[in-house]
């Protein structure tokens, strides 16, 4: 039994808003791991949920922190509560009303905010309200290192994503043979990558995996051996699948004959197509943005080969073959130009409104609508919108004009984009496994300090997490993310740059890159500055700045800066009133 049973509705108090806060992770931050690879189709929307539900949870429960820093940036100075724990214990509960009433207003306006920040500015509102303005630490170790995170993060983030996509850009996409070229890069990539991502998770996701006492042998000894055995996965594996698939062009070759690894080698020619079939190799990347011309590699393509360049606004073509006249496919696009089709998403809308709400079948079909809404959408073509311009009041002025900005990315050769592909989701599971496992604390933590004082009526800087509360906190960001995280989706990605997979793995990369460094400086830093100043850099090397959304840079910039002081408001304003508002039977000079 709880030593303080007389607070079980702060306990119940704290177990909402933790879900709350933690389902708002889930709809709001884990988008910066997937957004890119959604944007450049290198994933589909279920693809990325289904990955990011089994990354996000199992890094919440198998390495999240099963020590909580529940004062996050030691904030606050535990020891004050010493004497009436129960006040630290409805701080907390504060702090998680504060910050989860604001991510849930910052999701639904499509805000990318940063989580942790937002917990931190609970805790600050907390601490000042209960303790005054001294309570809080506003230097270096406290406060200050947030307002300079804002600024360091997205250069060194950006920085780090120019090199590696410039690297690429010149080593591989403008080659004149770039399939050759990143048939040959493709492999130093991986094992960088899988060094990289190894990083991540060691010195950030991994706290309840007992890897802080590690030498740097153990380490470099670890990183080195994911590297190689990634790489060697590769040559036995996706090398002759990838060879098979885009240097032999084998139109009948499935995905799952990837395992078939070194058997491709000595498969036979590739067949005829039959008459009525469709030849697809790869997807078209780029279709519905922008012009082709832009990139001076196919412009010259094109120039030699006229015909190239009908087939390059042809919405059928897959991979730089077109389907065969009189085919299945080009029936299709025959009859969706006479009668529009409407798409997944609106029909399966229409299909659950046109239920009645009190048989079964309305209610299934409306529980269904609202869990699954997010899947069956095509986010990059409402990125765009119909002819650039996107639906709603706020995204027709944060995301105006994005044909002229995607005009000025240069497009590059599908296959040669395709290799990346495979690298981007790896960049982009392995970066939601270490934000599972870092971030969930920004939920748990204070729920976690909250469990521990209620149960046993003293108080600790750093709270014991139990098993059931990180699984707790897991569900609730798998969830969030089913039934709200393409909202933030929709906002990032395309709507800031022009995206394709080389230059997502790129900006996933520098990210990541950037997550160790400041890991091992000790910056709390934020996912989402991470991969905006990444974004923004990949963006530059375009060559002009044009070729950015600074409308929606700036709108992210704003969230960023009132995240800390709104939370802290509604957080100190709640603990404020709570602490000290009059009590029933007592005069006021008793209070």
């Amino acid at each position: 039994m709880a030593v303080l049973g007389m607070f079980d509705y702060i306990f119940a108090f704290g177990l909402i808003f933790a879900f709350l806060d933690a389902w708002n992770i889930g709809a709001n931050d884990v988008a910066n791991s997937f957004a890119t690879s959604v944007s450049s189709r290198s994933l589909t929307m279920k693809q990325a949920m289904l990955i990011a539900t089994v990354c996000e949870f199992g890094g919440a429960v198998l390495a999240g922190s099963r020590v909580a820093d529940t004062i996050r940036n030691k904030v606050i100075n535990v020891k004050e509560f010493d004497d009436n724990p129960s006040v630290l214990m409805l701080g907390m509960m504060c702090a998680l009303v504060g910050s989860s009433l604001w991510l849930t207003l910052s999701t639904k306006i499509g805000l990318p905010v940063s989580t942790t920040h937002s917990i931190v500015g609970g805790i600050v509102g907390v601490g000042v309200a209960a303790l005054g303005a001294e309570g809080v630490s506003w230097g270096w170790n406290g406060v200050a290192s947030i307002f300079a995170a804002w600024f360091i993060a997205p250069g060194i983030a950006g920085a780090f994503a120019i090199i590696v996509f410039m690297i690429t850009k010149y080593g591989v996409l403008q080659r004149k043979k770039p399939l050759q070229a990143g048939l040959m890069m493709i492999p130093v990539y991986f094992g960088f990558t899988a060094a990289v991502l190894t990083l991540v998770i060691v010195w950030k996701g991994a706290a309840s995996l007992d890897l802080d006492d590690w030498t740097a042998g153990q380490i470099l000894g670890c990183t080195f051996g994911v590297a190689g055995g990634v790489v060697a996965l590769y040559c036995i594996f996706l090398l002759p699948f990838l060879y098979r698939r885009l240097v032999v062009d084998d139109w009948t070759l499935k995905n799952w004959e990837v395992i078939k690894g070194p058997l491709l080698w000595k498969r036979g020619p590739v067949p005829e197509v039959p008459e009525g079939v469709r030849k697809q190799v790869v997807q078209d990347y780029y279709r519905g943005h922008g012009n082709p011309h832009t990139n001076p590699i196919l412009a010259t393509e094109i120039a030699a080969n006229p015909q190239d360049a009908a087939a390059q606004a042809d919405p059928e073509k897959v991979g730089g073959v077109a389907a065969p006249a009189g085919s299945s496919s080009s029936a299709a696009s025959t009859d969706a130009a006479t009668e529009p089709k409407l798409s997944q998403y609106e029909q399966f809308r229409q299909d659950c409104y046109q239920h009645p709400a009190k048989s079964v079948q309305g209610i299934m079909g409306r529980a269904k609508f609202f869990i699954f809404r997010g899947v069956e959408r095509d986010l990059v073509a409402e990125q765009v919108g119909e002819n650039g311009k996107p639906k709603g009041f706020a995204a027709s002025y944060l995301a105006k004009d994005l044909s002229k900005m995607h005009g000025h990315v240069p497009h590059y050769d599908n296959k040669t984009e395709h290799l990346y592909s495979f690298l981007q989701v790896m960049t982009a599971a392995t970066a939601s496994f270490a934000h599972g496992a870092n971030d969930v604390s920004n939920a748990i933590g204070p729920l976690a300090a909250i469990f521990l004082i209620w149960n046993t009526g003293e108080t600790s800087s750093k709270s014991p997490v139990p098993i059931w509360i990180l699984v707790f906190g897991g569900a609730a960001i798998s969830i969030g993310l089913w039934t709200y995280g393409y909202n933030l989706m929709i906002n990032l990605g395309n709507r800031l740059t022009l995206h394709s997979p080389s230059r997502g793995f790129s900006m996933e990369l520098g990210a990541a890159l950037t997550v160790i460094l400041a890991t091992r400086l000790g910056l709390p830093i934020s996912t989402t500055q991470c991969i905006t100043g990444a974004t923004v850099g990949v963006g530059l090397c375009s060559g002009t700045y044009k070729a950015i959304n600074w409308r929606m840079i700036a709108w992210i910039y704003m969230g960023w800066i009132i995240t800390l002081p709104i939370a802290g408001i509604i957080s100190g304003g709640l603990m404020g009133i709570i602490i000290n508002a009059p009590r029933w039977g007592l005069q006021p000079n008793e209070i």
